[in-house]
């Protein structure tokens, strides 16, 4: 079977569709394939530029099919590979998801949408730092994912600059590896679980407490340290290192949800059941903007296309 997803013969048409997916990364390109293949128009709209964090990652090496490959290249073959099928639109963001008796408003900064179905793929963002040398040395030895990148360090010193339950699994895990791994935390405590903090001290990990990431210092091609602040002597020290992992927490973009009736957690994530419905019906969402997601290409894939085949699935039950 065929779909002629780009035959429109006005503008109105141009902004209705059966399913439009807000967000243009990995969950959002498998939703959108996924979704056109069992006969629906679909859009694709993205406040930024079509890729979401997989662009972001300097080398993928874990995702089935690629021994190696640059992040924004992947994102591109995803991206290639969605357009087959789906208009995708970089620049619109959305504003606001309202139900109609016959589907749903997603209101824009482009113009007003109109669909039966949505799928909300959008995501997280990274929190930053905000300090010398973070945005200067990604891709040249910091990161925010110690799972893409962290093999690319093996046998080297890394830093991981957080000491939450995130950091301190990707410095545990990280440690079977590379030469030597600490942790700098901001707070004057452990940050992570027991389980965890047991575990760091089982490996002799230092966990460097009540400390100030100022600078993440490099020679210009690569990382060679992390400057931090002692928050109770005032003392600034530098440890030496060839990679910084850095996690000080990710923000789930649902600003937009706000007054569309869709559940989220406490953290701001979207939550869904087994088939990633959301509490609206007829909203389904998929990836990293999910609550209790994995964090991982390979998952928002597969979530993409579950909410697509859930959604259709529930199209035909209803007829």
């Amino acid at each position: 079977m065929e779909f002629n997803l780009h035959a429109v013969s006005s503008e109105e048409k141009e902004r209705d569709f059966d399913v439009v997916i807000v967000g243009a990364g990995a969950a959002g390109f498998s939703a959108a394939v996924y979704a056109a293949r069992s006969g629906f128009s679909v859009a694709i709209l993205d406040k930024a530029v079509a890729g979401g964090l997989t662009a972001e990652a300097p080398l993928v090496e874990n995702y089935l099919g690629f021994k190696s490959i640059v992040g924004s290249e992947l994102a591109k073959l995803f991206a290639d590979h969605a357009a087959n099928y789906a208009k995708i639109r970089e620049g619109v963001e959305v504003r606001s998801i309202k139900k109609t008796q016959g589907g749903f408003d997603i209101e824009t900064n482009d113009d007003t949408y109109h669909a039966k179905y949505v799928i909300i793929t959008t995501g997280t963002t990274h929190k930053h730092l905000g300090v010398k040398g973070e945005s200067e040395y990604f891709g040249k030895g910091t990161s925010y994912c110690s799972t893409c990148d962290g093999y690319l360090f093996k046998g080297k010193r890394v830093v991981t600059i957080g000491g939450g339950n995130s950091g301190a699994i990707a410095a545990i895990s990280m440690s079977e590896y590379v030469k030597n791994v600490t942790i700098i935390e901001y707070m004057p405590k452990y940050m992570c679980e027991n389980a965890y903090v047991q575990e760091i001290k089982k490996r002799n990990i230092p966990y460097i407490m009540n400390a100030q990431v100022t600078e993440i210092v490099g020679d210009g091609k690569k990382v060679t340290g992390v400057k931090y602040k002692d928050r109770t002597t005032g003392e600034e020290k530098l440890i030496e290192t060839d990679g910084v992992f850095i996690y000080v927490g990710l923000i789930p973009q649902t600003s937009f949800l706000k007054d569309s009736g869709v559940k989220l957690d406490e953290r701001g994530y979207i939550v869904v059941d087994s088939r990633q419905r959301t509490s609206v019906p007829g909203v389904y969402a998929a990836g990293d903007v999910t609550s209790g997601n994995f964090a991982q290409i390979a998952s928002a894939v597969g979530d993409g296309c579950k909410a697509a085949l859930s959604l259709y699935s529930d199209s035909i039950s209803k007829k």
